[in-house]
């Protein structure tokens, strides 16, 4: 690590230790502890419901300290998850150091480290969504050479008393600055916590949805994440989302990551990027255009599209989010630079951008180095409702599939749509298209019909995708967009219910 990741980062265990996160051991977060002062240790975990929960413990000495972090503590898994049975369900939660964290919203001082859950006999629980996760990317890697990254977009409105004084025009808040953006200062302070508990952060910007009630204003922002090795990348998604919510309740604001607030405005997607390494270049790009390996990830990310949203749109307002005209995708096709499509390959550094810099600035000198290092192509369909681990454990999955699927660079070049999809000249190829689902109960059956590719290679248990199935059926929404169609009242009615289920 360069001595300037070390000063300028703004994680203070990294600054204090001198070390990337990555490299922390147990006794790193013990000296950090003594050093600072630190009283309290808070064990975070995430479980069927992909919020954060909690067990708080106060420091009583050096050695249970010690004590704890060599052994962990016991939870009941009951509680925590639908598939397990309440007479044998004592696990072991044990911390990741690398995640260790000081909570910024504690008076007391206290630290924060995220768990990974065991079984009775010590072996990792097998069903948990962070193994779930784990054991994709390691099978990946193991079959492909490649180590998978990846990078989320997380959106969520601000909805506060009504701001009069400088409204923005409705739905047209992409970018906007103060004082045409009143949360600018909130997103701005998410940002900076994020960062300080661990976070690679890219940018925040607001987006496009803004709009007003009566009495109240709704202004829709976005943080979005650095790549980083798949897991942390989930990680820090899960502490951002618990910073932004726990950020809104000092400022007195509600957060919601629904992908709907309301009828006829902005949905909140949670787009995920993703890129493959080998020995750190990147292997979507080749001879600087989009290589077969990237192709054939697409394809396979298509072919299995419509049951990976049992991972990504969980709540029945996930599929009010996906409409037709709308940003959101409803047809399985990929494009480049094409919002309208289900993966898009967002614009790239690779051909004619070595004078950019130049022109804008005429005392530099052209910059010929390679950038074609940050290409990505993005999955569009997830929104906030996703069990984060599942749905980037699915994409891993999805991704393979497609490397290892016959015929895969036929598929992505059948699916690949050089337009908008809503394009009057793309009528004939539109009709081919395969489309999302439109229901929790929809997206349950794709994956039932799907799940050999994610139960391969031992990555999802088959109860796993049982409970996964049951719980989207269990909201019996079957064809329920069409019976919501035109009535306002009941759509909001479902919107207000699911505000904050994830």
């Amino acid at each position: 690590m360069r001595d300037s990741e070390i000063v300028l980062n703004p994680n203070p265990l990294v600054k204090y230790l001198k070390k990337p996160s990555s490299e922390f051991t147990k006794a790193d977060i013990m000296k950090y502890i003594h050093d600072k002062d630190i009283e309290m240790i808070n064990l975070r975990y995430v479980a069927d419901d992909g919020k954060l929960k909690t067990l708080n413990f106060v420091i009583l000495s050096m050695e249970h300290l010690e004590l704890l972090f060599s052994t962990g503590e016991r939870v009941d898994g009951s509680s925590l998850f639908s598939f397990i049975e309440a007479g044998s369900s004592d696990l072991y939660v044990i911390p990741r150091f690398k995640t260790a964290f000081v909570n910024p919203f504690e008076d007391v001082p206290s630290l924060d480290i995220l768990c990974s859950f065991f079984t009775s006999e010590g072996k990792p629980l097998e069903s948990s969504p962070e193994y779930i996760l784990k054991k994709a990317a390691h099978v990946f890697k193991e079959s492909t050479g490649f180590e998978f990254k990846a990078m989320g977009e997380l959106e969520y409105y601000v909805q506060s008393e009504r701001i009069d004084m400088y409204q923005g025009i409705d739905q047209k808040g992409y970018h906007s600055s103060v004082p045409f953006a009143n949360w600018e200062h909130f997103r701005k302070d998410a940002m900076r916590l994020i960062a300080q508990c661990g976070g690679k952060i890219k940018y925040g910007h607001s987006e496009v949805g803004n709009f007003v009630t009566e009495t109240e204003s709704y202004e829709q922002q976005e943080i979005e994440f650095l790549p980083v090795a798949a897991e942390d990348a989930v990680d820090q998604l899960i502490i951002a989302k618990w910073i932004v919510r726990m950020l809104g309740r000092e400022y007195g604001v509600n957060i919601s990551f629904a992908p709907k607030i309301s009828v006829g405005k902005a949905g909140s997607g949670l787009h995920i990027h993703m890129l493959v390494e080998k020995d750190g270049q990147n292997m979507l790009v080749d001879n600087g255009n989009l290589g077969n390996i990237a192709k054939k990830m697409i394809a396979g990310v298509l072919d299995l599209a419509t049951a990976l949203t049992a991972f990504g749109n969980t709540i029945p307002t996930s599929y009010l989010r996906l409409v037709p005209h709308q940003e959101a995708p409803t047809y399985v096709c990929w494009g480049d630079r094409n919002r309208s499509a289900l993966v898009r390959v967002p614009l790239g550094w690779l051909h004619g951008t070595d004078n950019m810099l130049k022109d804008a600035n005429p005392l530099e000198e052209t910059d010929n180095r390679n950038f074609s290092s940050k290409q990505t192509f993005e999955f569009r369909v997830a929104d906030g409702s996703a069990n984060v681990y599942l749905l980037v454990a699915g994409l891993i999955v999805s991704a393979q599939h497609g490397l290892e699927m016959k015929k895969s660079l036929e598929k992505a070049n059948e699916l690949y749509v050089p337009v908008n999809i809503f394009d009057g000249s793309f009528k004939t190829q539109l009709s081919k298209l395969d489309q999302l689902p439109t229901s929790c109960w929809d997206s349950a059956r794709c994956l039932d019909e799907k799940r050999e590719a994610f139960e391969n290679n031992g990555v999802f248990p088959h109860g796993t995708l049982d409970s996964v199935i049951k719980g989207l059926k269990d909201f019996n929404d079957k064809d329920l967009s069409d019976k919501l169609f035109g009535n306002n009242e009941a759509i909001a009615e479902m919107v207000n219910k699911y505000l904050h289920w994830m």
